[in-house]
C-alpha cells in the first residue's frame, strides 16, 4: 500500500523551507518560519513534531533533516489530482491545463522528449 503523503498547504511551506535549507537546527528552523511565514516558535515545534510522527522528516539532537523528498510528495499530490480530478487520464488534465495557454518552443521541446521517455514500446506489451 502506497505511503500517504499528503501535506496541507501550510504544511507543504514548512517543508520547503526544510527541504531548502537541510540539515539545519531546529533554531534555524523557527528563525526562518517565524521569517517567511510569521510562524512563532511553538507553532513550528508543533508542526515539526507532527510533520516527525507521521514520517515526513527527522529531528535527532535538534537537527532537522528529510526522510521523505519533496519530489516524492509532487509526485503523490499530481497523482491524488490526476485521479481524483481527471479520471486517471493524462490527456484529460493537459487539455484542462492547456486550454488557453501557449508554450514555448523550448517548453514544447521538453514536452516531446519527456513523453518519448516515458513511452511505453510494444516490446513491453508483448511481455
Amino acid at each position: 500500500m502506497e505511503q500517504e503523503l499528503k501535506l496541507h498547504e501550510a504544511e507543504y511551506r514548512f517543508a520547503c523551507i526544510i527541504w531548502d535549507n537541510e540539515p539545519l537546527t531546529s533554531g534555524e528552523l523557527a528563525q526562518l518560519c517565524l521569517k517567511q511565514l510569521n510562524w512563532q516558535r511553538t507553532t513550528t515545534y508543533t508542526v515539526l513534531k507532527k510533520l516527525c510522527i507521521k514520517g515526513f522528516f527527522k529531528n535527532e539532537n535538534a537537527v532537522v533533516t528529510a526522510l521523505i523528498k519533496k519530489e516524492q510528495v509532487q509526485q503523490y499530490e499530481s497523482r491524488k489530482v490526476l485521479e481524483n480530478l481527471f479520471d486517471n487520464s493524462l490527456p484529460v488534465f493537459l487539455t484542462a491545463f492547456m486550454s488557453g495557454r501557449k508554450i514555448s518552443e523550448d517548453e514544447a521541446a521538453q514536452l516531446k522528449a519527456l513523453i518519448d521517455q516515458h513511452q511505453e514500446s510494444d516490446d513491453e506489451h508483448a511481455a
